[in-house]
């Protein structure tokens, strides 16, 4: 780990200039200078007091923090195909992140699984296709087509159908995850 670089990251980070760091340690300005260029390295004692200054504890000082992807391709994607339904999730094990996408499609007649209520919200966008957005239990239904979007909380039971002669394609993004 590279100890000068990580206290150059969290000082900055706290918008503090080498001599403030110094005066709220009682440490030297040169010596932390020299520190994060490292030429020289800390005892324990005083890294957990710089550490304490800059609202770092100890133990988060050396957790390295893990690079997160952010850009996937197809060979990424997971595909699960039953009952004239294909889901396609576009980013790897999003049920950990915000916001779930998947790409579904449906085939004629047939319908996206029946999502019950939960404490969260979605948004689709008809890519291909006629679909209708049925809200169970109030009969309420909305027809989408190509190029129409939906945003709904989950409050209330709901599920797609394509009621069009061709594949319906949505790009459909939930959170938190639910698919």
């Amino acid at each position: 780990m590279d100890i000068g670089k990580r206290l150059r990251q969290l000082r900055t980070k706290n918008s503090l200039t080498l001599e403030e760091l110094a005066s709220r340690t009682e440490l030297t300005k040169g010596f932390l200078s020299q520190l994060e260029r490292n030429l020289t390295s800390p005892s324990i004692s005083t890294l957990e007091n710089i550490t304490e200054v800059l609202g770092v504890p100890l133990e988060d000082f050396f957790r390295e923090d893990r690079e997160t992807r952010i850009s996937f391709s197809k060979d990424d994607y997971s595909v699960d195909e039953r009952d004239g339904r294909k889901i396609t999730w576009l980013v790897p094990d999003s049920q950990k992140n915000v916001l779930e996408p998947i790409l579904m499609e449906l085939q004629p007649g047939t319908e996206s699984q029946e999502i019950e209520p939960y404490e969260g919200a979605e948004f689709g966008y008809v890519l291909k296709g006629r679909l209708d957005l049925i809200k169970s239990g109030s009969n309420e239904t909305y027809r989408l087509h190509k190029g129409d979007s939906f945003y709904l909380e989950g409050d209330y039971t709901h599920k797609l159908v394509n009621i069009g002669r061709e594949p319906g394609i949505i790009l459909w993004v939930a959170t938190p995850s639910i698919f």
